[in-house]
């Protein structure tokens, strides 16, 4: 259809296009071979779990072991298979830019090889499938979102399938619609509930197969045979366009120190990546910070150490790059967290204060030394899983105040004799929906063309997987691994549950390592970079992450 500036019928305002989003509609998008030709699929060994198998096989009785599964040329063509097929898909989650693309992808695989298919869109993410709110897809439907950013063709919610109230709502909306599969587009916890309905429904024996993909900014949904989950590429460029305008500025003006905070509760991995793109003086990975066992006091001397350093070179700016999950990586305050959500977990906290009677000596001591505001923040109401809501922590700030505190103190001590002004950001949100990259948007695409061969060939309790990422996309391979092989079982809400094992940045992965080597000179002198806009056309526009070309053994 053409974008002619009236509302189409998704409810996309197509006069609002910019030149460049409406360039981005028409983009050709590349696939696999595999894909553009007849295939077959293949299992291979058996799989087992991440971590506690026994666990995961006794909550996993019919999906255990289960393998995973690969595409390969010179098998049937899959429009012989005949059947037509009714699939549904959900958006689940925060966004990420590409998942519009997985959807087309569904779509597009099933008019190419199961025609006469009918594609429905849960809306409001799992509570649309509860609810029974759908809206069928139609090729007018879809087009305007094609390449284009955000989750607004269906939208996204946060809501669990996991009460035995919900799976039966589940089953009663599969069984009305009548569908022969269901596609979940969400990160590790969507995708552990992907999997608890697909256990679900099949111990019913309901026809209806679940299928994930691997969505989340955050990059800690990956694994061999998941190299990198959708939307890390866009967002990180994206933040590294925005670093690179800040150290433009303090490079400009030399007078302000810019600590920027990034997305990534559990994983540091978009810092790392950001700081491989833009060359930070100082930046700040979670994990490291875990490893070694530093405190609060061991990280501020680290950044006030190379502040200190820097001004007797005349350089009193700088940029500091910080993930949003630091408070939860350093030991001390680890400790603190798991004690506040255990007693949050029961109990209200008292105007009075006798909650904090259940707090142990050292977590009580750590707690009273913390500033007010974040101690208002440690006490926030919890996320859906049970977590400190710590994208709410402004770390950035707590930082900037206590490295003040101890710049003062190194001035009566004459050890410091330079000027300090502290300027706190927080990247977040600007990057979950801007347009995707040409790899995300191709990336995504292939995604969901994968979700719907696995669904036609009869696969469930699998999420999609394209690897081979830095060949050439006719070079990508395609397939579903186990979700269960990804599991292991955590303590949420006082409980322990099954969940996708988190993948964080490996001290001695590649990535981290390039970084290591590096930082020093980065402190001391300004090697700053700035990557500018992402790019469509031209050099660089097919660049994937720096973090994905170092483990994939690619070097520039």
């Amino acid at each position: 259809m053409a974008i002619n500036g009236t509302v189409t019928s998704s409810g996309r305002l197509a006069s609002v296009y910019s030149d460049v989003q409406i360039s981005r509609l028409n983009h050709p998008l590349p696939l696999p071979a595999v894909l553009k030709s007849s295939f077959k699929l293949v299992d291979g060994p058996p799989s087992s779990a991440a971590g506690s198998p026994e666990e995961i096989a006794k909550l996993f009785p019919s999906l255990f072991g289960q393998p995973s599964a690969s595409l390969v040329p010179n098998g049937a063509d899959p429009t012989e298979l005949g059947e037509s097929l009714k699939i549904g898909v959900v958006l689940s989650g925060g966004q990420a830019p590409g998942g519009h693309n997985v959807i087309s992808g569904i779509f597009d695989y099933l008019q190419d090889r199961a025609k006469g298919s009918t594609l429905y869109g849960f809306r409001g993410g799992p509570a649309g499938i509860m609810k029974c709110k759908y809206v069928e897809l139609t090729p007018e439907f879809i087009y305007p979102y094609r390449n284009q950013g955000g989750f607004d063709m269906i939208c996204s919610g946060r809501d669990k399938i996991e009460t035995p109230e919900q799976f039966k709502q589940a089953e009663e909306t599969v069984l009305k619609l009548n569908l022969d599969g269901l596609v979940v587009i969400g990160g590790d916890d969507s995708n552990t509930n992907a999997c608890l309905l697909a256990e679900y429904l099949r111990s019913k024996n309901i026809k209806t197969r679940v299928i994930g993909c691997p969505k989340t900014i955050d990059g800690d949904l990956k694994c061999k045979e998941v190299p990198t989950s959708f939307g890390f590429d866009t967002a990180c460029k994206i933040y590294s366009e925005m670093i690179g305008n800040v150290m433009t500025d303090a490079r400009s003006t030399g007078k302000y120190y810019h600590f920027v905070r990034l997305m990534g509760r559990a994983a540091s991995h978009i810092t790392l990546e950001c700081a491989l793109q833009t060359h930070p003086n100082i930046t700040i990975i979670g994990e490291e910070v875990s490893a070694k066992k530093q405190t609060l006091k061991n990280v501020t001397d680290y950044i006030t150490d190379i502040i200190c350093k820097r001004a007797e070179l005349g350089y009193n700016y700088g940029v500091i790059l910080i993930p949003e999950g630091l408070i939860d990586f350093i030991p001390e305050v680890q400790t603190l967290i798991s004690e506040l959500n255990e007693i949050l977990a029961h109990d209200v906290v008292d105007q009075d204060g006798q909650w904090k009677k259940k707090l142990t000596q050292q977590s009580l001591i750590l707690f009273e030394f913390l500033p007010q505001a974040i101690q208002e923040q440690l006490l926030l109401e919890r996320d859906p899983h049970g977590n400190v809501q710590v994208a709410k922590i402004e770390t950035e700030k707590m930082l900037i105040s206590m490295v003040e505190t101890e710049l003062e103190k190194r001035k009566l001590e004459r050890k410091y004799a330079g000027n300090f002004k502290g300027q706190s950001h927080f990247f977040g949100y600007e990057g979950r929906c801007g347009l995707p990259t040409n790899f995300d948007s191709t990336y995504c695409y292939a995604l969901g063309f994968g979700a719907g061969a696995l669904l036609q060939y009869g696969k469930t309790g699998l999420i999609s997987s394209v690897g081979n990422l830095a060949a050439p996309v006719e070079e990508w391979s395609v397939g579903g691994t186990a979700l269960t092989s990804l599991m292991d079982v955590e303590r949420r809400h006082g409980k322990f549950k099954p969940v996708i094992k988190k993948a964080m940045v490996e001290l001695d992965g590649a990535p981290f390592l390039e970084f290591a080597s590096r930082r020093d000179e980065w402190a001391i002198k300004n090697r700053y970079i700035s990557p500018g806009p992402i790019q469509f056309i031209g050099d660089g526009s097919n660049a994937i992450s720096l973090t994905l070309r170092l483990e994939l053994g690619v070097h520039a």
